[in-house]
This record gives C-alpha cells, structure tokens and sequence, in this order.
C-alpha cells in the first residue's frame, strides 16, 4: 500500500503539489476565521452534581443582579483616605457610572443605595481603607459575559492614587485564556529561529531544513479548516488552538526529518534514482510516520473519555492536526521531494566537522552504547526500570486539586483580589468563598430552619443562609474560608452532601469555581482515567502488532509507554505540587496538582512516547528481515537511527519546553514541562537502554506472529508484502564488517 501511495506521489508529484497549494491557500482565508467561532466554557464536567446544581439554580432563577461575575477591589494604599472620605469615594464612583449599560447589568458597591448597615460592612476592610466592589455581567452565558468583561475592564480604574484590582469569578479564566494565547505567540517567536537553526545543523542545508517546517504549516492550517468545520456541529474551545500549534509543529519536524532523511539516505545508496528513492521512502519511513501518527490520534482520541467539554476540544483539536500531518508526511512531502530529487541537498551549509555526520554503523558513541546495552541486556533492562520506578515515586504524595487564580502568575490582579479577599474582607459577603445549594422541593419554614442549623454546625462552615427562595426552589449559600482545593473546604462538601435533606426535597450541591467543582471535577477525571488509558492501551497494542507483524513487540512498547509516562509525572508531581522546580522556574507553589492536566499529558504524550520507538523498532525489524540475526539487527537499528532520533527529539523538545519556561500560568508551565519531561525520558532511557535490551533479551521471540495477525496484517497493506521488507537498497553490516545486501543471510 505504502509503495503504491509512492509511486503515486512520484507520478503525480505537480498535480499533488498544485492541490495541497490551492488547499493551503484556502485554508488560510478561509480557516482563519475559526477564531471568530472559538468559545471559552467546557472547564466543568457536564453530569457532575456541582454542574446540574449551577445550572439547575441559573435556569430557575436566571443570572441576577449581584451575582459576582467580577470582583473589583480599591484600595488606598497610603493608608490616609477612607471609604467615608469624598475624596476616596468619588473616582471609584465615576468610574463605575461610567461602565456601559450595554455590558453590564448591576454595580453592587459600599455606596449603592438601599444597603444595610451589615451589607456595607461586608463591603470593607477592617482598616476602611480598602473595599470592594461586584459587577454582574450582561450575557446569555459564560463566554457572552466574558467577553463583554475583555471590552470593559480597562474602564474599571479609579486612578486618583486608588489601586485597583480585577478577579474572581469569570476573571480566572479570562486570565488564564489570556496568558494562553500570550505565551503561544511568545513561544513560536523564540522556538521558531532555533527550530530552523537546529534544522540547518541537522541537514547541512537551506532547501532540507525549510522542509519540515512548511510541513508544519500546511498540517496547521488544514486543522483550521477542520475546527472551522466542526464549530458549525459543536462548541469548540479556543484552548483547542494551543493542542493545533504544538502538536502540528512538534510532529510536523519530527516526521519531516524522518522523512527527508530516509530519502537523502536512499539517493546515496548505489546511485538510486529519485523515483526508486521515494517509493522506497513512502514504501519505510512513510508507513512507520502513518502508524506512528495514528498511535498518537489514539492516544488524543482517549480524551474524548473525559467528561469535560474543554477535553472534547483537545482531542478535535489535536486528531486534525495529526491527520493532516500523516496526509503532509506520506502525500506532500514525497511529491515535493520527487519534484526536487537531488536539489533537496541544494543551499549546503558549510558546517564544521563537529557536527557533521559520517561515521560508520560499527563506530561512535551509539555504537558503543549499543554493544555495552547487548553485553549486560538484564542488568540494563533492570536499572533503566529502576530509575523510571524512582522517578515515578513522587506520585504517591499526590493531591488532587483545581486550576484556577493561583495558577496564574503572582503579580497577577486575580491573584492580588482572592488575597485581599481572604485576609481583608469579611467572608460573608457577596463575593466571599461559599457553596450554593439547590433544594428542589417545598420545603416549610421550620424544616428548612432545621436544615440551615444543621448546615452552619459544620466543621469549616462560617454560615448557612437563605439566598433565595419559592414554592419550587431554595438557594442556599454556606459560607467558609480557605481556597478550593484545600482539605477543609473539600471536607465540608463531603458533609454537606452527608447531610439529611429537609422531608420531601432532594439537594445538589454547587458553586462556581469553588471546593465543590474542585471535589466534582478531580472525582470524574479520576474515573475516566481506567477507560480511557485501557481504549489507549488497547488501541495502540492491535496498531504496533498488525504494523510489526509480533505480540511481543506492542506488548513491550506499551509497557514501555506506561513506565515512561509515570516518571514523567512523578517529576511533574515532585517540580510544582511540592516546588522542586519553583525556585529555578520563578512560580508559586499550590501544593496540589490538577488531575485533568495529568491526564492531558498522559494522552497527548502516550503516542509520543512510543513515536521515536517505532522509528527505532522499524529500522531494527528491517534489519531482521534482511539477516535473521537478532541481536545483529537490534545493534544496526540502533546505530542507524541513534542520531536520528535524537535529533528529532531535541527539536520535539524545542517547541514543548519553550512554551513551558515562556509560560505565565502554572497550567501552561506544568503541562509543557510536562510533555517535554516525557519525551525526553523516552528518548534517553527508554529507548537508548530498555527498548534494545528488552529486544536483546526476548531474541527471536520479539517477530513470533500467529498465523491469523500475519494475514490479517497483509491484507490491511502493513505486512511484508507492503513496504514492510527492507527497501531493496537497505543493507546491514556483515559480520566481518562488510556491507551485506538485503535479502542475504
């Protein structure tokens, strides 16, 4: 199959360019307008009880006036002025008159007529020196008010030397989408030029090194076009572009240098010609990219398992980039490289000797490395297990918690406004930390009496009262202190819910952004987790066996992967939940880790974790079918694609860690690190001292098939009799050191 989609590309090579031009083209015009149709809601999972109890209480009573979508907080901090002080009171009081009708419906401050005395009190801080103040938003939903938020919040200053601060409710997230679509700028601003600096290193060449990366846009623009799509059938998340971006370009150098390389390789081999060299290349490094790329879509496809909408969008997000990536690999680039033949070694670099390529398959470091691995296979295979199982210790410790103004940077106005809201304010108030309760039901006076008392005697509870109320529904608000995640609050959710429900009415329990979405939203990623590491697991086993033609072959690789990824986040656990890394990379600790970020780097990661080794399988089971020798074979895959492979990961590791160590947020920093953390174990560890002492030790046991997954593999085109037999320009190096041709024994 692989060999004809080569020859395809060869003989059709301008008419596969002409259309993949009008497609690019398109796309950008046409593509570009999916940012218009992004939303920024999906954070909560949809049947968890803290999300039927918000949206039971929004449909009944409808988003009020006083309903705290922003928080703005004045303070002057000389200390001389007071909110009984006209000087003090009269630039806040401008400034909120002057907010637009249009995006806002109610300003609820100290001086708004008809408060109480308790009211007001609630308003300031003890000194009188600070207050604050509650906006509710004009909007049908979250994403409407944000962006009404995005289009006033620079009116929201009272200058006149009052500091001014803006957070909480939907601020968080604005912030956080911010800082998002901040860093993803920032970062391809500085990944890009060492991208393309590392690309000329690696290729010695102008015409090579621009490959890669026109790969990388034709794959993120085609992506766009998808999302556009899909946003007329679904809601889909403006998140989903920062998946589009990294992944696109992260893959899109990965399988170009794969490529390119495996082509520059089969022109030099006898004097090949550029037809047999990109049939040959289709035929090899095409079908490994194709595999390798659907073992990622598998893994991003594991997101769809998880009950948050904003998951769903990721795994969009990230499917059609790989796709369209795969179509890039194994479509365009081969007809650009049979359009250009030789001239893809034209603009040569003049490189000096250090890092020019050249010696043998029995010589250097990784022939080296490769002989001390075969000599001692057990021992290897054991400390290259141990050192995974260390790293992954850290997870033991883990603490689940919720993303959300602390992990914005520390300087940040939301941090600054939930610190004056902890320490500064009375917690009772309309913008202070409280659970809202849904009581369905009529309930009688003294029942819900008897309840509200039950509710206040609860270890961490400051309050339990009545926000509103009719014959069909009651909103109760218990108040309490302390952020989402922390164990108190959380524990008061667990006792709410414990708690006897008045006679005749049933209870859910809510709040926005508080320890009920924390306990709910850890709760569901955490029993979404098994199904969908299993789907992964499952998936990407009957990929590698049917491509591989063995059992034990995907068996090891998902061992492999699941091993990998567990150090990766032991790491993660040990640099931001218990601040290894925080003094090096400038952060404040939260002392919890957020489990649908783990999970994300687990299922956007597992398929790149096992990406470098189908490379390095690959090249070793072309070298089997060409000797029979094992242990020969695993030495020249290693050897053949040592450098490679760890070319490739380095520029992997480019794009992901540069978004890491540019990011604001701890959300971003964790998950770029993250996903650097994973590729780099992979690529050292993993597939430089487990992976070949593993295939060492299994010997010839790694290609034993039955004979039903050795049919069903050539009838799906991925067997030998499909590209998956040695290019007939591969050879091996011979015992006595000569080259032996494929097909020899």
């Amino acid at each position: 199959m692989f060999s004809s989609l080569g020859l395809f590309a060869y003989q059709y090579r301008w008419l596969v360019l002409l259309a993949a031009g009008l497609f690019a083209g398109f796309a950008f015009v046409w593509g570009s307008g999916v940012f218009n149709a992004l939303n920024t809601g999906g954070l909560a999972p949809e049947a968890a009880e803290v999300s039927r109890a918000n949206e039971l209480l929004e449909q009944h009573f409808g988003h009020r006036p006083g309903d705290p979508d922003v928080v703005a907080v004045f303070d002057d901090e000389s200390g001389r002025r007071t909110v009984d002080d006209p000087d003090f009171a009269r630039p806040i009081q401008q400034a909120l008159g002057a907010l637009p009708p249009s995006h806002v419906v109610s300003v609820v401050s100290y001086w708004t007529p008809g408060l109480t005395p308790e009211q007001r009190a609630e308003l300031v801080s003890p000194d009188r020196n600070a207050t604050y103040t509650v906006l509710t938003l004009r909007g049908e939903d979250e994403s409407a008010r944000m962006e009404a938020y995005g289009e006033i919040q620079h009116l929201i200053k009272a200058g006149d030397g009052i500091a001014t601060y803006l957070g909480g409710g939907l601020t968080s997230v604005y912030e956080l989408q911010r800082e998002a679509s901040a860093n993803l700028a920032g970062a391809q601003v500085i990944s890009l030029p060492i991208l393309l600096v590392l690309l000329i290193l690696f290729y010695r060449g102008l015409v090579a090194a621009a490959m890669p990366v026109a790969l990388g846009m034709f794959a993120i623009l085609g992506s766009l076009v998808m999302l556009r799509l899909l946003t007329m059938m679904t809601d889909i998340s403006i998140f989903a572009l920062e998946i589009v971006v990294l992944i696109g370009l992260g893959l899109a150098v990965d399988y170009g240098l794969f490529i390119v390389s495996r082509f520059r390789e089969e022109l030099e081999r006898d004097g090949g010609s550029v037809e047999a060299a990109v049939i040959a290349t289709t035929a090899t490094a095409g079908r490994t990219v194709a595999v390798s790329g659907f073992t990622v879509i598998s893994g991003l496809s594991g997101l769809f398992l998880f009950p948050q909408p904003i998951s769903h969008s990721f795994a969009l997000g990230g499917v059609s980039v790989v796709l369209f990536n795969i179509v890039a690999a194994v479509l365009v680039l081969p007809a650009m490289l049979a359009i250009l033949g030789r001239r893809v070694n034209a603009g040569r670099v003049p490189l000096p000797r250090f890092v020019r390529a050249g010696r043998g398959p029995e010589e250097g470091g990784w022939a080296w490395l490769a002989r001390v691995v075969g000599k001692r296979p057990a021992v290897s295979l054991l400390l290259g297990v141990l050192a995974l199982l260390v790293a992954a210790a850290p997870l033991l410790e883990l603490r689940p918690g919720l993303t959300n103004h602390r992990y914005l940077p520390a300087d940040n106005q939301g941090q600054v406004v939930a610190r004056y809201m902890n320490g500064e304010f009375p917690p009772r108030g309309p913008a202070g930390m409280a659970l809202d309760i849904a009581v369905r039901g009529s309930v009688d006076r003294e029942s819900l009496g008897a309840y509200l008392a039950r509710l206040g005697d609860l270890p961490g509870a400051a309050a339990a009262r009545v926000h509103l109320t009719d014959p069909a529904l009651t909103w109760i608000k218990v108040d309490y202190r302390g952020e989402a995640d922390d164990p108190g609050p959380l524990q008061l959710v667990r006792d709410v819910r414990a708690t006897p429900s008045p006679p005749g009415a049933t209870v859910l329990v809510g709040g926005h952004g508080g320890a009920a979405m924390s306990l709910d939203n850890s709760a569901a990623t955490l029993a979404a987790l098994p199904a969908a590491l299993g789907f992964i697991t499952v998936v990407t086993l009957i990929l590698i066996a049917l491509a591989f033609r063995s059992v034990l072959v995907p068996i090891k690789a998902v061992l492999c992967a699941l091993l990998s990824l567990a150090a990766s986040l032991g790491i993660v656990v040990w640099a931001f939940q218990q601040g290894g890394l925080a003094g090096l990379l400038d952060f404040q600790v939260v002392g919890t880790t957020d489990l649908w970020t783990l999970g994300l780097i687990v299922t956007i990661a597992f398929g790149l974790v096992t990406d470098y080794e189908m490379f390095l399988v690959s090249r070793i089971r072309e070298a089997y079918l060409a000797t029979g020798d094992n242990r020969r074979a695993v030495a020249v895959g290693f050897q053949q694609t040592g450098s490679i492979i760890t070319r490739a990961a380095i520029l992997m590791i480019v794009v992901l860690a540069t978004m890491g160590l540019t990011a604001g947020s701890l959300f971003l920093i964790t998950f770029g690190i993250g996903m650097t953390l994973s590729v780099v174990i992979d690529a050292t560890i993993v597939r430089s001292v487990i992976v070949p002492a593993a295939m060492q030790l299994l010997g010839t046991a790694n290609w034993w098939a039955p004979r039903p997954l050795a049919w069903l593999s050539d009838r799906l085109g991925l067997g030998e009799g499909a590209g998956m037999a040695p290019s007939p320009h591969v050879d091996v190096p011979a015992g006595n050191g000569e080259r032996l041709p494929a097909g020899e024994k």
